[in-house]
């Protein structure tokens, strides 16, 4: 159960720290003073939306702190697993709304991704906000109601239920797929050969490219290459004129060596022009094996052109070698699985069969398993709206069966119901007042209480549209849940909050130019007092009146 929330710059809450126990605990005030914003504030305090408006004007972040206390085992498993373990049985929640946008959700005093935090809160609280009864009116809603009050068994059934319709589903669209016309999948096919056996018969290697343009740069500029080379080759060795660098150095060379003799100066440059002299002499050697080389093969140049056209028209896959051939192994895994469409449509549409049979399975355990729930649901629900002022109503499950397999298993589930006898039961929406709808509610939430692992519920406004002798009833009700659960209220009705354990005013102060929301934990007189300001009328006769409210409750 919830023991303590700290509000702070949360809309007209500017600090409000609340300590909470166990039973009825009711909220009251005039209309506009905040008692939905505390809602709203637990809300997001379990995982809820978190939007800039909530922050207090001019003011740059907005938090909720929250203190958890005798939780349900399946939330204490979870935070186990999880790594955030409830110490002293202690569960401390955080969350912090920025203008900048960078909220933040603490466990434990662990900072966490919201999407972890949304799942450690759930079981923790049901609200049943002022919209949720108009969500009876959808039958989409229903067959969640009665898996609800089925139990942890019944759920991991319906969880079986809703994988095997997943996997159905996802097989029946990958046959889809699988299945396209004949004459569509002939013509894919033909395509791929075609394109696998174009790129096979050029056969491109890697680095084959850049190696012919080499070869067509060196073949086209052959003459050029021929007249310079033979060049090079004179002014080295064989110039005509005997003016060769060669012959040069070799000259230059035995003119030191004749200095060398006369000068010891010299005999340092012998071995400085000796290295110069034979380098040359390497050089020569190079250029003549270069020479020898150039056998220019008639018609090469051609080839090279041709080839080079060959590579690129296979651009169309690529523009490299290596993106070539990625394309044509790709198109081979395709060719392959066309190839075997066949066979793989065959294995798919034996999984599908073996699927189907199991959800088929599947769903008739559930189906039956829901029949039966329905039954309890029927019963339980009459001795519920008995409590409440409606013991002639009748309150029925419906199922209606589906074709395909889907979520939810192999049928839709609406509640009927009729408050008036003689009267069939009809669709929801056809049939329930607003004050109706708020006992039914109230009235599933009660038996679903008996149930569920949920420590604390929530009520907004359940006694809306409900008035006269009922509303005592509505009170009992609340009170009686509120034996085995924590309950809070926000309630306009006084016979309601005079059952509560607990009572807490809510009103605004306006200091300066700033409006605050206050949060009061009412003491006996000021219960009294708040009793009568609801009931309305003359203050005399509505005090005395609560007074009678406040002493008929407590006796």
């Amino acid at each position: 159960m919830l023991t303590e929330m700290h509000v702070e710059n949360f809309a007209l809450m500017e600090n409000v720290r609340l300590n909470f126990h166990a039973g009825l605990t009711v909220f009251t005030g005039e209309t506009g003073t905040g008692k939905s914003m505390l809602i709203d504030a637990l809300g997001i305090l379990l995982g809820g939306r978190a939007s800039t408006e909530f922050i207090r004007h001019g003011l740059e972040k907005a938090r909720i702190e929250g203190i958890f206390e005798d939780l349900p085992s399946n939330v204490m498993e979870r935070l186990e697993e999880a790594g955030y373990p409830a110490e002293d049985g202690q569960l401390l929640l955080y969350r912090e709304i920025n203008a900048n946008g960078k909220n933040a959700c603490r466990v434990q005093g662990r900072t966490v991704p919201l999407s972890l935090y949304k799942s450690l809160c759930q079981g923790l609280v049901d609200i049943h906000g002022q919209m949720e009864h108009q969500s009876l009116f959808q039958s989409e809603t229903h067959r969640g109601l009665l898996d609800a009050f089925g139990g942890e068994d019944h759920l991991q059934l319906v969880k079986q239920v809703n994988e095997s319709a997943h996997q159905y589903r996802d097989l029946l669209n990958q046959e889809k797929e699988l299945l396209l016309s004949e004459r569509d999948r002939v013509k894919r096919e033909e395509m791929l050969r075609f394109q696998i056996e174009e790129i096979a018969t050029i056969n491109p290697l890697p680095g084959e490219e850049e190696e012919l343009q080499a070869d067509k740069k060196r073949l086209g500029n052959r003459e050029k290459i021929l007249n310079l080379t033979s060049q090079l080759y004179a002014n080295l060795y064989q110039s005509p004129q005997g003016q060769s660098a060669y012959d040069l150095l070799g000259g230059s060379l035995k003119i030191i060596q004749d200095l060398a003799r006369f000068d010891d100066q010299f005999q340092n440059m012998i071995e400085s022009f000796e290295s110069v002299y034979y380098a040359v002499e390497d050089l020569v050697e190079c250029v003549r094996s270069y020479q020898d080389t150039l056998e220019f093969e008639p018609g090469r140049l051609d080839q090279i052109e041709e080839r080079l056209i060959q590579l690129h028209r296979l651009r169309k896959y690529g523009f490299t070698v290596e993106e070539v051939l990625a394309a044509k192994d790709k198109m081979s895994l395709e060719l392959q699985r066309i190839t075997h469409l066949q066979e793989e449509l065959e294995h798919l549409q034996k999984n599908k069969e073996r699927v189907l049979t199991e959800f088929n399975g599947q769903a008739e355990k559930l189906s039956q398993k829901r029949a039966i729930v329905a039954k309890k649901m029927e019963m339980g629900l009459h001795e519920e709206l008995s409590g409440l002022g409606l013991e002639k109503s009748r309150f029925e499950v419906h199922f209606s069966p589906v074709k395909e397999p889907h979520t939810g298993g192999a049928e839709e589930i609406e509640f009927y119901f009729t408050a008036n006898p003689g009267e069939p039961p009809k669709p929801l929406v056809k049939v329930a007042s607003g004050g109706e709808m708020s006992r039914l509610m109230l009235a599933l939430k009660s038996l679903l209480a008996k149930i569920e692992s949920v420590g604390t519920f929530v009520f907004d406004e359940v006694d809306s549209g409900v008035g006269g002798r009922t509303i005592q009833k509505v009170g009992e009700k609340l009170a009686k849940i509120a034996q085995t659960k924590q309950v809070f209220c926000i309630t306009h009705s006084a016979p309601v909050a005079a059952f509560a354990d607990e009572h807490f005013g809510i009103i605004k102060e306006i200091k300066g130019e700033r409006t605050r929301t206050l949060v009061n934990c009412l003491n006996e007189p000021e219960r009294i007092d708040e009793l009568a300001r609801m009931l309305g009328g003359s203050a005399e006769i509505s005090h005395q009146h609560a007074e009678m409210l406040w002493n008929a409750q407590k006796r």
